[in-house]
């Protein structure tokens, strides 16, 4: 079944630089601007809660600092994005109050998404904000955000929001209106896909290079963000948003893309651990561990055949079969260090290796996504 806009209790829209950011002018699309609006008020008047992901804050203030190069250097980024995420804020904030309706900004680091406390805290106060009456507009904080701890694209940081917010819908404004079997700018034969019921490998490897311009997504970072939201149980959708009323266009059936929503779903906290996004490590294991997770058993050191990485008792890794192929993620038991010294072993040896009997598993199965 195809969802719907109409019927989502909660609903995260992601708009692009691309959309927000006239190139001729280097200022907001406020025309275009106050159609989305009209189509967010459209919805909060039925009850929907709407959170907003805009990108643009880099791109709005590039040609007021004379940065004209092809590609920024991390601090001028930085610089750019402190003095154009007041443009942007600005720009919602007066199109939003046309409609009645109240802004709020909240800028995220990974870091905020990625350390337990610090996701709780921020989906504390995105709802306490959704309780108000508020709509929250959420930007990468990339005025302090380091190379090292960047999402690097609002796509993910979207899906992340999502997923942390339980949201029903994801829905993602691009400059294309959904996934083709292969890049339609380069070939005449590619088709449209109007449903992915599963995020299968042949998905994945539909997944093209970003597109020139002021984006640094692109359709692989969507795929990615696609597999982070269904599987948190939200449905998402690729639609083309240079039109007018962009999000009323998909409400009367306008061409997108739906990727549909896990039926099974996940616990909030299972949800946090698939949808981390900078593992500290990898854990390489053997077939019998790999079959054993499959029947829902926890990892044991037992089945690891190599630790890479440098983590903490805690941290999220990723587990791969031999063959490279991830197939899970977790939190680990043990610290890199400490599992390099347990590969391999049973639990009756720990003791004597390591001088103290911790758990049994490396990652515990309800600490354990598979994918």
């Amino acid at each position: 079944m195809i969802p719907s806009l109409a019927t989502a209790r909660r609903i995260v829209i992601k708009i692009g630089s691309a959309l927000i950011v006239d190139p001729a002018t280097a200022a907001p699309r406020t025309e275009w601007l106050r159609g989305v609006v009209e189509d967010i008020a459209a919805l909060a008047g039925r009850g929907t809660e709407i959170i907003v992901v805009s990108s643009g804050a880099i791109a709005l203030a590039r040609r007021q600092l004379g940065l004209h190069g092809a590609k920024l250097r991390l601090d001028e980024k930085q610089a750019a994005a402190a003095v154009g995420q007041i443009r942007l804020a600005q720009a919602w904030a007066a199109t939003l109050s046309e409609k009645s309706l109240i802004a709020a900004q909240l800028l995220i680091t990974l870091d905020d998404t990625e350390d337990r406390r610090r996701y709780l805290n921020a989906r504390a106060t995105l709802s306490t904000l959704l309780s108000l009456g508020c709509i929250p507009v959420i930007n990468e904080n990339d005025s302090v955000a380091t190379a090292e701890i960047r999402y690097g694209d609002n796509d993910r940081l979207a899906a992340r929001v999502a997923e942390m917010m339980q949201a029903d819908v994801l829905l993602l404004l691009s400059d294309i209106d959904g996934l083709y079997t292969a890049d339609p700018r380069k070939d005449a034969e590619a088709s449209h896909i109007p449903v992915v019921p599963v995020i299968t490998p042949e998905i994945d490897a539909m997944g093209g290079e970003p597109p020139p311009g002021y984006s640094s997504g692109g359709m692989k970072t969507k795929l990615i963000a696609a597999r982070i939201a269904t599987q948190a149980g939200c449905a998402m959708a690729i639609a083309l948003g240079n039109r007018p009323n962009p999000i009323a266009a998909i409400s009367r059936g306008g061409k997108c893309t739906w990727f549909l929503a896990a039926p099974e779903g996940r616990s909030a906290r299972k949800s946090w651990i698939a949808g981390h996004l900078a593992p500290q490590g990898t854990l390489t294991i053997d077939a019998g561990a790999a079959k054993a997770l499959e029947n829902g058993s926890s990892l044991l050191p037992a089945g690891i055949k190599a630790v890479t990485g440098s983590f903490e008792r805690g941290d999220p890794v990723e587990v791969l079969t031999e063959d490279g192929t991830h197939i899970a993620r977790g939190l680990a038991a043990y610290s890199s260090a400490d599992a390099a010294i347990i590969a391999g072993r049973r639990s009756e040896d720990f003791e004597a290796l390591l001088g103290f009997r911790g758990r049994d598993e490396m990652i515990h199965r309800d600490d354990l996504v598979l994918f």
